[in-house]
């Protein structure tokens, strides 16, 4: 047993996001998380992370030649990466006691600060083979599967840190998944929600409806049983169902959404909550290319752990900013003519697109007019690069990666177009440092924060972005980048913000990006240094770290 007596944060987590070999992420959540763990171990936070082992992964994604999305299998062997512990606790799953063991990860910083992450796995000697499988799939399986998995996260996770020895101060719950963890202390703390509340935190990160996970109070007794009365669940998880982010609200102290527009939404989705506002980021060393992490290093010494340091990059000349996006471009380029064959160039404007492909976001909003698109190509040219998953069961996210093959079908002899094949944190890293355009078009407010533009910034790459998320908070037009579409704020029928979202697209991008980028380098280069002297300095996870330990965790 582990004796730690110095009081931790329990950082609660269904995916988290260590490395690329590591399969143990879907997408922004899991970055996020990651990045949350980076910057502890800098900051020397005293914090541990617990999550899911999801051995077999999310999905390797393959697409066929007309865009279908296949999924297989994403194994990985743990035992690579990290220490199979001895301690064993067990979790109450229909009326069985299912094994639950932990994998010990360890987060080393430079700093010489250590995060030590547990990953729970159900694959033990001991349990059914079916109960083995809870820990296997990312998102996988139907609701009861999602059950079992949260019961394993929020459940065995408290009684693992138990067991481990470690003290904690506060539980961070990540999402809802792990709001079983507050669950499990209202039983051991004899059900005094008061004490439970001051225990933990809670971020919220979708205000998509279908985001928050349900259970039906009939699949919970059979799943769960009598763990606690039905009649305390349903007050504090919801009359009809079992709101997963119901529940982690009711049991939490500080509660807080991930940009200051996202906490409003998430006040209007759950009126009567105080929901408090930190703006995520990004851990600005891991996602900062090798040209730029060498030029912030002769120049600005020590922005690896003091970030903000970045808003001095004036003391940069200019001639070397650009060539260290011309080196990360041509990294980019070079890769993806080889896995392509596309004929890409390195001198042509080129405009990045990567995330997760869902209908809100809109991938296909900049093929709205093919014949404006086809003019601003004739006159500058441009070349557009496309990635992302669909959740296998978003069949709508499926098709939009569908319609986007056949775009690049139709214009296949004029504008240069690709989509990247299983999008992961290696494939991120190379399309968000090597663009010279990141551009986001989802539709809002379903963009919560959102933090691949900050990436984009910490590399030089400007932003082209709807206002939605973290972008208003960053946005100066002109200045940090562009906007595309009316401000939030506007009072104006749907039709007419599409309209305009799609005017404003097409009318900056031929009339004032594409002639910038091509005839007025000078300029280029000063937003390019504005994106990191005005949003990489702040949008990055040692910020937002030290933001939680002020306002939640001390």
């Amino acid at each position: 047993m582990q004796n730690q007596t110095k009081q931790k944060v329990a950082y609660f987590s269904m995916e988290i996001a260590l490395s690329n070999d590591i399969h143990t992420y879907s997408g922004g959540l899991g970055v996020l998380a990651g990045d949350t763990i980076r910057s502890s171990a800098d900051l020397k936070l005293p914090l541990v992370g617990v999550s899911l082992i999801s051995k077999k992964g999310y999905f390797k994604q393959e697409l066929t030649p007309d865009g279908k999305q296949m999924e297989h299998e994403d194994p990985w062997d743990p035992a690579k990466f990290m220490q199979l512990l001895p301690e064993e606790v067990t979790v109450p799953i229909q009326s069985r006691d299912v094994h639950v063991k932990a994998w010990l990860y360890n987060a080393v910083s430079q700093t010489g600060g250590v995060v030590p992450v547990y990953f729970l796995d159900t694959d033990v000697e001991g349990n059914s083979s079916e109960d083995k499988e809870i820990t296997s799939f990312l998102y996988g399986g139907d609701e009861r599967y999602r059950l079992k998995q949260e019961i394993v996260l929020g459940i065995g996770g408290v009684r693992m840190l138990e067991k481990l020895g470690i003290s904690v101060r506060k539980y961070h719950m990540n999402e809802g998944h792990s709001a079983f963890l507050a669950l499990e202390l209202l039983r051991q703390w004899e059900m005094d929600v008061d004490k439970v509340r001051d225990n933990c935190i809670f971020t919220t990160h979708t205000p998509v409806e279908s985001g928050h996970d349900k259970f039906s109070y009939d699949l919970v007794k059979e799943v769960l049983g009598d763990y606690v009365p039905l009649e305390v669940l349903k007050s504090i998880g919801g009359e009809d169902q079992l709101n997963m982010t119901r529940l982690a609200l009711n049991l939490s102290n500080y509660i807080n959404g991930v940009a200051k527009r996202h906490s409003e939404s998430s006040k209007e989705m759950f009126p009567g909550y105080e929901i408090y506002a930190i703006t995520n980021g990004i851990h600005s060393y891991t996602w900062t290319c090798a040209s730029f992490r060498s030029l912030y290093d002769k120049y600005l010494p020590g922005w690896a752990n003091e970030p903000n340091l970045l808003v001095r990059v004036d003391v940069i000349p200019d001639e070397e900013i650009w060539q260290a996006h011309k080196d990360a471009k041509k990294s980019l380029i070079d890769h993806i003519n080889k896995v392509t064959n596309s004929d890409m160039s390195i001198e042509t404007l080129t405009i990045g697109f990567a995330r997760r492909a869902t209908e809100y976001k809109r991938a296909t909003l900049i093929f709205s007019d093919l014949q404006r698109l086809r003019r601003i190509n004739r006159k500058t040219p441009i070349q557009l690069i496309f990635a992302g998953k669909a959740h296998p069961k978003d069949y709508q996210g499926k098709k939009i990666i569908e319609q986007i093959f056949s775009y690049i079908q139709k214009l296949k002899d004029e504008i240069k177009i690709v989509y990247l094949e299983n999008y992961d944190l290696e494939t991120a890293a190379k399309v968000i440092a090597g663009v010279d355009v990141w551009l986001n078009t989802p539709h809002p407010p379903f963009e919560a924060s959102g933090t691949s533009g900050m990436k984009a910034a910490h590399n030089g790459v400007v932003n082209f972005s709807v206002l939605d998320g973290w972008w208003i908070e960053g946005w100066i037009e002109g200045i940090t980048g562009w906007s595309i579409g009316p401000h939030p704020e506007e009072r104006i029928s749907q039709e007419e913000r599409n309209s305009r979202e799609i005017d404003d697209l097409y009318n900056k991008l031929e009339y004032i990006i594409a002639p910038m980028f091509y005839a007025k380098r000078d300029e280029w280069i000063r937003a390019m240094k504005n994106s990191i002297g005005k949003i990489a300095y702040y949008f990055n996870s040692h910020r937002m770290m030290r933001r939680y330990v002020i306002e939640a965790y001390f």
